[in-house]
């Protein structure tokens, strides 16, 4: 966080949390929503302006009911997740970085939804990969040790209870794959996707 974002905080303690105006997609950007984008129900507009940005991921964090904000000075702007807190990319250096230009130096766990959208565990860091990132990482799923085609892939999907073994291979090692449903995504890994609905409920 910002020492000057530290500061404002002290200043000001009691600024309100700000909800719904924030959100992140599932493909990394960041987007600004109005009260009018919010009441349509629209995603929202890009935010592409490079300071705005870099502000925005150094003062990125989570609360402890893992609703995911970033700290705008004294106020806290919650952010609405499309998937996860962090999305993921490849990278040809760094294999995969997330949306804040991060490195995801040491996957532990990978998932994979019964939609076919792929999620990385690096840490206590849960990302979901970017989309248009998909078909780069197909050539590097195995199952029992084999090379997996999409014809192969879409059974062990559909199969829950298959002993199959289906891993991803990495730089310099291998993890296994494991089924995960979406709706399990916010209990399993301890976030909230949508803090708007947290003071609608209260």
């Amino acid at each position: 966080m910002d020492d000057a974002v530290r500061l404002a905080i002290a200043k000001w303690p009691n600024v309100p949390h700000c909800y719904g105006w924030l959100a992140l997609d599932a493909r990394g950007a960041f987007r600004m929503r109005d009260d009018a984008t919010q009441a349509a129900n629209l995603t929202g507009d890009v935010i592409r302006h490079p300071a705005l940005l870099g502000f925005i991921f150094r003062n990125y964090g989570c609360d402890d009911r893992g609703a995911w904000f970033f700290q705008n000075g004294p106020q806290r702007v919650y952010v609405e997740l499309e998937a996860t807190p962090f999305i993921a990319r490849t990278d040809p250096q760094l294999g995969f970085v997330t949306h804040d230009g991060e490195p995801m130096s040491k996957i532990s766990k990978t998932y994979l939804t019964g939609d076919g959208r792929l999620l990385l565990q690096s840490d206590a860091k849960i990302a979901m990969l970017d989309d248009r990132d998909l078909a780069e990482c197909l050539p590097r799923l195995t199952l029992n040790g084999m090379p997996c085609d999409d014809a192969a892939l879409m059974v062990w999907l559909a199969s829950s209870t298959s002993s199959d073994k289906l891993r991803l291979s990495l730089s310099d090692s291998s993890v296994n794959i494991e089924r995960i449903s979406s709706e399990q995504l916010e209990q399993r890994f301890g976030f909230v996707a949508h803090p708007s609905r947290l003071i609608k409920s209260v």
